[in-house]
């Protein structure tokens, strides 16, 4: 129960593996539903077609066997609508409320709603059940062309549509930042202008409870939600920070990036890495809108790059990846492309800074590529990273099977390469 005439009708989805086919979501998923049990009833929205019946039994329990006056059919995806069908059967008098492009959606996926039926709303329409009168805000393309969101002005409610909703099912605790965060980048992301309109539309009103069609309902100080979706959907970064997104294919990438990562860490940098052929893509997206810096590592593929690759650059650019600094770091035995293949693929996206330099490998690091490998951690840390002061008087030592490289008086005996693991004997002074 969210107040004492508004009830949670929703079900939770653990069969589920992949959300709209594509999204990984161990957690499976929330399909949320309403009822406001007034002098007239509403539903708002309903459920995966999957799930008709215990939904049906949801609205049974709540209402001891009143029929509902309305639905409102506030978003047509087929996982908050696919048993709207059923529902009007099951109530032949209950009339549906929706947005003008909705209707026809409806007659597209299933069959058209008399017009005796029909309640069309936009924009700051209203509809009173009673005690509650509910207001309507129009929302196109967060995500769909037809969404609404709908204000409650009694109990202080906002039914959002997919806005602020995340991946999991409601009896899963998990973190609600990180899973909206993937959730809304993947979801929503292209479409930062039309939430930041919603945005100042909510501004404008009393809101003391959240209820998304996907995730927790959120209520208390719903300051830390809104924050997080105004940088979201502006595309400034969340949070200061290195994502470094890699491909490797034997090792000698991966090898580079590791030692870039151990050298940012101990210049105190946030830095989280991930190898682009083995994370879960919609994360290492995420990842990228989240942080304020990315670099990207990758070998040069049939003078292009690495597939897994190119599909991340896609999914940035297709979300409006801008707003970032950017380093390159390319490998190719004999003709690196990569990092012109890269900053082509990049010329979508606005307000890029490009670092310089890009680091380049032939194959694997040498004495040459550990050089610039240590100028682009200058470049991204500054004067505190622990690398390049030649005013302390270390020496340098490199490993002649990775290209890490030691500082220090003298290189132990004992030292193990924490790179490739490789002893002292695979060392020699950097002259």
């Amino acid at each position: 129960m969210i107040s004492q005439e508004i009830h949670y009708v929703g079900v939770n989805d653990h069969a589920i593996d992949l959300f709209e086919s594509q999204y990984r979501v161990p957690h499976g998923m929330a399909y949320n539903s309403y009822v406001i049990a007034d002098e007239k009833t509403a539903v708002i929205d309903s459920v995966d077609a999957h799930f008709t019946e215990v939904w049906l039994d949801n609205i049974r329990n709540v209402l001891g066997g009143k029929a509902p006056d309305y639905i409102i059919v506030q978003h047509m995806e087929p996982d908050h609508s696919g048993s709207l069908l059923r529902f009007l059967e099951a109530y032949p008098t209950a009339k549906v409320v929706a947005s003008a492009k909705a209707f026809p959606m409806i007659q597209n996926f299933f069959s058209a709603v008399s017009p005796e039926r029909q309640v069309t709303v936009g924009e700051g329409d209203t509809l009173s059940l009673g005690n509650h009168t509910l207001r309507f805000i129009a929302a196109p393309m967060v995500h769909w062309p037809e969404v609404i969101m709908t204000y409650d002005s009694t109990d202080k409610v906002l039914f959002s549509a997919d806005a602020f909703g995340k991946f999991g099912a409601q009896d899963t605790a998990e973190d609600w930042d990180d899973e909206a965060r993937r959730y809304y980048i993947g979801i929503v992301g292209k479409y930062g202008t039309q939430v930041q309109t919603v945005l100042k539309k909510a501004a404008a009103l009393d809101i003391r409870t959240i209820c998304p069609l996907h995730g927790p309902v959120l209520s208390g100080d719903l300051s830390h939600y809104l924050d997080l979706y105004s940088k979201w959907s502006s595309y400034a970064p969340e949070e200061e920070g290195i994502l470094i997104a890699y491909t490797s294919v034997y090792g000698n990438t991966r090898r580079a990036v590791e030692q870039l990562a151990e050298t940012l860490k101990a210049a105190g940098q946030t830095v989280v890495v991930r190898d682009l052929a083995r994370s879960d893509m919609s994360q290492a997206v995420a990842d990228a809108f989240r942080y304020s810096h990315l670099i990207l590592a990758t070998t040069t593929y049939n003078n292009d790059i690495f597939p897994f690759m190119r599909e991340f650059i896609q999914h940035l650019t297709a979300r409006g990846f801008c707003n970032r600094t950017v380093g390159i770091v390319e490998n190719g035995s004999w003709a690196p492309s990569a990092a012109r293949v890269i900053k082509g693929l990049l010329e979508k996206s606005k307000n890029l800074t490009l670092l310089e330099p890009v680091v380049t490998l032939r194959s694997a690091l040498s004495e040459e590529s550990a050089v610039q490998l240590e100028q682009l951690a200058k470049a991204l840390c500054g004067e505190s990273c622990p690398v390049g002061d030649e005013s302390c008087g270390k020496k340098k030592f490199v490993c002649k099977i990775c290209g890490y490289v030691y500082e220090g008086e003298a290189l132990p005996a004992d030292f193990i390469c924490p790179i490739c693991k490789h002893g002292a004997v695979d060392f020699e002074e950097v002259q």
